[in-house]
């Protein structure tokens, strides 16, 4: 097992806040020097500093070298070190976790890397894959199973041929620079990560401004619902968005229902937030204005857009 923790590095909390005003914002520069090149470890690679590298190429579009770093290497600011070289250190643009303390929580070059571009919170609280990797990465395939709750086995029958190839082809070459087949889809992976970090913040920011808490009573019961009108700043993806607005505002225990504009009509869409077992929507497919309703009752779609119909929809939903 490797030894691991986060040495200097200052992380975020990985609980999410009480307000969106706890979450830092995704900075659209960053401290770092622009980059001659990646140096990172040679023999077989792993998926953390394959992801690392994804991401520093989408943002510098530097070649990549894998092999030892020198000495005058670790001490050049425009050359990144990924996941070799014992020391992290980002104003030297060096990412090596493998020398930190044994006790401390599991971290990865790819988390590293992260938190020096402004991303790592985020990326903790809306990549729900980050933290198991940073556990496989820092802690092997056994205790990655044991902290997931799963057989050992699961961890493996998650694997894919897109990881494996990936994986290999990168840990096959010497070096890989910008027009190579593996080098422009390294650049797309980093590329749509920062972009969906960059789209979340944008999503929760709009969110916030023009959402509304509806409490819908049921009876002697209440569905709290978040509501998102129909505006000129929509998010791109309104339901995404309102999800991720109740996780990072942290009120994830008192929320039933999500209402959120249709994409493809001028309806709206309502989903029982977490599968709250209390409503059922396939109830709702007789309804006139209901243009659809899942069969497994998690959310409909409709035609109606005043809030006062709206709401007696959900009232409706109410498990009988």
């Amino acid at each position: 097992m490797r030894a691991v923790g986060l040495g200097s590095l200052h992380f975020v909390s990985r609980r999410v806040g009480t307000g969106v005003d706890a979450l830092a914002a995704v900075p659209e520069n960053s401290c770092m020097s622009e980059l001659q090149r990646i140096v990172t470890h040679p023999g077989g690679a792993h998926k953390d500093d394959l992801l690392a590298c994804c991401v520093l190429i989408a943002k510098y579009g530097c070649p990549i070298v894998r092999r030892d770093p020198t000495d005058e290497e670790l001490a050049d600011a425009s050359i990144a070190i990924v996941d070799i070289g014992g020391s992290h250190d980002p104003a030297l643009q060096n990412f090596d976790h493998h020398h930190f303390p044994r006790e401390h929580p599991p971290t990865c070059s790819l988390s590293l890397v992260l938190d020096a571009l402004g991303l790592y919170e985020d990326a903790m609280k809306f990549c729900d894959w980050l933290e198991p990797a940073e556990w496989f990465d820092s802690r092997g395939p056994n205790k990655t199973a044991e902290w997931l709750g799963v057989p050992r086995r699961a961890v493996s029958q998650l694997n894919s041929p897109v990881d494996m190839t990936l994986l290999r082809r990168f840990a096959g070459q010497p070096e890989h620079a910008a027009g190579e087949t593996l080098y422009e889809y390294m650049r797309f992976v980093g590329q749509d990560l920062i972009d969906y970090l960059r789209d979340v913040r944008v999503g929760i920011e709009q969110v916030t401004k023009v959402s509304e808490r509806w409490s819908v009573a049921v009876g002697d019961d209440v569905i709290e619902t978040v509501f998102l009108p129909r505006n000129d700043e929509m998010p791109n993806e309104p339901s995404g968005s309102v999800f991720r607005f109740i996780r990072a505002t942290g009120i994830e225990a008192e929320i039933g229902a999500t209402v959120y504009p249709d994409r493809r009509g001028e309806g709206y869409g309502i989903s029982r937030y977490e599968d709250d077992p209390r409503l059922d929507f396939s109830q709702l497919d007789v309804e006139p204005d209901v243009r659809f309703a899942h069969k497994s009752g998690f959310m409909c779609k409709t035609t109606a857009t005043d809030p006062e119909r709206l709401k007696e929809l959900i009232k409706a939903a109410v498990k009988r």
